[in-house]
């Protein structure tokens, strides 16, 4: 009872601290309030019950009340749609929550996840072109590539590899960069920015702070290529833009690509192996059934979507929303991994990982409407890749430790496992008995 009550006393203390000066300041706070966590908590692979329960009650519920601003999460499918794609009624303008200086280019927000139109058409439209599946066909022979090379290192390295540090990460990594053009020699400085972006544990400060840390380097390849363009993206833009976008549009462009193109994809690979294993019998299809790896990958997108939560959405206006009455200002926060879930949609056994269901392209995880992933093609194309090279590389691919010595990101925007040790290959005994 004590620590409960000195815990809660210190948060109210260090929270109060944000609001003292103008109102709420996100990127200030060193620790979120628990009772907006339950969106992102999970047992496992799984979203916790309650997250279940709560859609089946209210697909669109009030999870709390702070510093005057109602906070909503959005669970049910249909009703995710609706908020995704609105955006007469919702801003995904975050600035006004996180007191950030718009004269200094790393504490911008950047990106298309947080801006609204007219700007966000206008800076949609620079990227779409890279990222069509006829542009996007080129980088086919670069992703075999860079997979089969991540291959031949576990190989070398093991019997035992960590899934998360040997492969998960390193393949995002390298695409990322060769699409964006990063050189060589920046590449071990870009490698370390990635993961802390997500991780909530530390607040505000911990999230905002790596983003203006992983904004300030793109700012500087932006401008290395400004007098030198690359062959990748940025320089590709820079060619066909010249003047008519500035760093910080770009270096925001270049940082949203990174943001959704890295850390998700980690998180995908190590999590949809972890789920192969467990299920041996879709791994295998993988490797002998011609096809298998689309609908293999596309309900690995659905059982696992990763990025828990939608960018925020904030009411423009008093308004009702299913039934409940919204506040302008109020934060509405869309749950991709509770809506992913839905039976209404998804069917009865919607908690299930089952590839060879008809309904699994109707996820959300890449979002919806104007935000929804720019890069979601070649997402698809990277894990394909992986999947299938993994299952035919290492068809007696297995855990080495018990899964429940495994450690999952506790508090994290985008869910993640933090280590998957694997055996490469069947053990003298296993094969003997195989």
């Amino acid at each position: 009872m004590v620590a409960t009550y000195l815990k809660r006393w210190v948060g109210n203390r260090i929270l109060s601290r944000t609001t003292r000066k103008g109102g709420l300041d996100l990127s200030k706070m060193r620790m979120f309030p628990s009772s907006v966590s339950m969106p992102l908590r999970r047992h496992g692979v799984d979203p916790v019950p309650a997250l279940g329960e709560v859609r089946e009650k209210e697909p669109v519920h009030k999870l709390a009340h702070l510093f005057g601003l109602n906070i909503w999460v959005v669970s049910g499918h249909a009703e995710a749609k609706v908020v995704l794609s609105d955006t007469a009624n919702f801003s995904n303008d975050i600035r006004p929550l996180v007191g950030s200086d718009p004269n200094k280019p790393s504490e911008g927000i950047g990106g298309l996840g947080f801006t609204d139109p007219p700007d966000h058409t206008r800076l949609r439209k620079l990227l779409t072109p890279e990222f069509t599946k006829r542009r996007l066909a080129r980088l086919e022979p670069a992703i075999e590539k860079i997979v089969n090379g991540q291959l031949d290192e576990m190989e070398a390295k093991g019997p035992v590899v960590d899934i998360v540090r040997d492969f998960a990460f390193n393949v995002p990594f390298l695409l990322i960069a060769d699409l964006l053009g990063v050189e060589e020699q920046d590449r071990d400085r870009f490698r370390a920015l990635g993961p802390a972006r997500f991780d909530l544990s530390g607040g505000g400060i911990g999230v905002f702070g790596s983003a203006s840390e992983s904004r300030e380097f793109l700012f500087e390849i932006v401008r290395k290529q400004r007098a030198n363009p690359g062959d990748g993206l940025i320089g590709s833009i820079i060619r066909a833009q010249g003047d008519e976008i500035d760093d910080v549009e770009l270096g925001g462009l270049a940082d949203g690509v990174f943001l959704g193109g890295y850390e998700t994809s980690a998180s995908m690979l190590a999590l949809g192996t972890l789920v192969l294993l467990r299920d041996p019998a879709n791994f295998e299809r993988i490797r002998n059934e011609p096809g298998a790896v689309d609908e293999v990958v596309e309900e690995l997108l659905r059982y696992l979507t990763v990025v828990q939560v939608a960018f925020p959405r904030f009411a423009k206006h008093d308004q009702e929303l299913f039934g409940h009455q919204v506040k302008k200002g109020d934060l509405v926060a869309v749950s991709l991994s509770g809506a992913d879930r839905d039976k209404l949609v998804f069917g009865e056994d919607a908690e299930d990982f089952y590839p060879r269901r008809t309904v699994s392209a109707a996820h959300l995880a890449f979002g919806h409407g104007m935000h929804r992933c720019v890069g979601a093609e070649l997402a698809r194309m990277e894990l394909r890749a992986a999947f299938l090279a993994l299952a035919n590389r290492f068809p007696d691919l297995a855990l080495a430790v018990p899964e429940d010595q495994l450690r999952f990101r506790d508090f994290s925007l985008v869910y993640g496992v933090e280590s998957l040790p694997v055996r490469l290959q069947a053990t003298p005994t296993e094969a003997a008995a195989g």
